[in-house]
Formats: C-alpha cells, sequence, structure tokens
C-alpha cells in the first residue's frame, strides 16, 4: 500500500506500516522543511530523480546503519587521518556541500535527486539547526564532504562527495569518531553499499530500526553537532 499525499496535509503514514516492496511508503507531497523534518523523524526520506512528480518517500524494510562504536578505518585510511592531509571543518559551506552533492554520478541514474527544491528545504532545516555538514578543505579549497539531518541521538546521512584522493573517507571517519564522543549512539546510512560495509555498516530489519529510531529520537547527545 502505498499512500497519496498532498501539499496541504502534512501527515505521514506510519514507517512500518504497508508499503511497496520498494519501500516507497508515499507519493506526492512537496518536500517542504517541516515535512523533511516531520519524515525524518520517522525514518522516513525522499529519493526521487530531477524531474520525477510526485515526490517519492521511502521507509525501506531493511536500513543500513553503523553504530559509532563499531566503525572500522583501514591503515591507509588511518594515515591520511593522522597526517592531516585535510583541514577538516564543520557547517560551513552546507550550500556547497549540497550542489556538489547533487552533481555526483549515480548508478542507474540519468539526473540527481537532490532537486532545487530538495536543496532549498534542507537548507531551511540548517538554518533551524537540524541539518549540518562536514568538510574537507585543502589550501582553502572544499574537496569533500557529506551532508545528513539529526534526530535526537542519530545522525541521517545523506549524501557524501570528493574532489580528491579519500577525501569523502576521510570526512566520513572523522565525522563518527565525533559523534562518539557526542554520545550520538547509530547513523542511519539508508540503503546498503560495499563502501558502507567496509566501514563497519550492517543491515538492520526496518522495524527494529524504526523501533530505535523512536526511542532515541527521545534523546539528547551532548552537543547537536561537533565544532
Amino acid at each position: 500500500m502505498v499512500y497519496q499525499l498532498n501539499d496541504e496535509d502534512l501527515a505521514l503514514p506510519p514507517p512500518r506500516g504497508p508499503k511497496h516492496e520498494s519501500g516507497v511508503i508515499a507519493v506526492g507531497g512537496a518536500p517542504t522543511p517541516a515535512r523533511l523534518a516531520l519524515a525524518y523523524s520517522l525514518g522516513i526520506f525522499p529519493w526521487y530523480q530531477e524531474g520525477e512528480t510526485p515526490p517519492l518517500w521511502h521507509a525501506p524494510h531493511e536500513r543500513m546503519v553503523l553504530f559509532p562504536d563499531q566503525l572500522r578505518v583501514n591503515r591507509s585510511l588511518r594515515r591520511s587521518i593522522n597526517r592531516g592531509v585535510y583541514e577538516l571543518r564543520y557547517d560551513t559551506a552546507f550550500p556547497e556541500v549540497l550542489r556538489h552533492c547533487a552533481l555526483v554520478p549515480r548508478p542507474d541514474q540519468d539526473g540527481t535527486w537532490l532537486t532545487e527544491t530538495l536543496q532549498a528545504g534542507m537548507c531551511a532545516l540548517h538554518r533551524a539547526g537540524i541539518a549540518h555538514s562536514a568538510e574537507a578543505w585543502r589550501d582553502g579549497e572544499l574537496v569533500g564532504g557529506l551532508y545528513g539531518i539529526t534526530v535526537g541521538r542519530v545522525f541521517c546521512g545523506e549524501s557524501m562527495f570528493a574532489l580528491a584522493p579519500d577525501a569523502s573517507k576521510v570526512v566520513f571517519a572523522t565525522l563518527v569518531e565525533a559523534l562518539a564522543e557526542l554520545d550520538y549512539a547509530l547513523i542511519d546510512c539508508q540503503a546498503y553499499t560495499d563502501h558502507l560495509a567496509r566501514f563497519g555498516a550492517k543491515e538492520m530489519d526496518g522495524d527494529r530500526f524504526y523501533s530505535l529510531l523512536e526511542s532515541l529520537s527521545c534523546e539528547a547527545p551532548r552537543a547537536v553537532w561537533p565544532s
């Protein structure tokens, strides 16, 4: 069962309810800041290609997650981090990170899922202190980064990019370790990739994930975001 949304009604279906085998739980409804904030608090996220209408909202049956204390960093990446190849910054170039993420080629996609409307909604969440970026800089230029949404003690990772070797990997590993120090309990990686699995991420049953998110969303980390 897939729910039809409209722009006026903010309500979203429960993520543990009936859904398409693809994980699509609802269609329609503009990705406004209010709807995005509600969606991520429930474990639902928008994912649709540029030009597709209406928007598609996903609540997958399986969820890729990483517990921060289970992060795996190989030796070569650890050496890059320890050498300080890149300067790590937080929340200094959020719109630029979005734009770079929108340009990353994706398998089986001709366009980007990170549409201008969705970018505008994410920037509004950033101004509200809900969405954040982590960035790699070299010689004063942004060369890698990622962004996502915080929900209590959960960080919902959305997308990353790299314009220099290992830049996004350095950002990801460093961020996970920083979030662990702030008492974050879970990184939501959404869907399986070999790249994330090498960092220690694993698939979790969707219903278990939504229950865990519901519990952790009511808890507060020691700080919302690294500084």
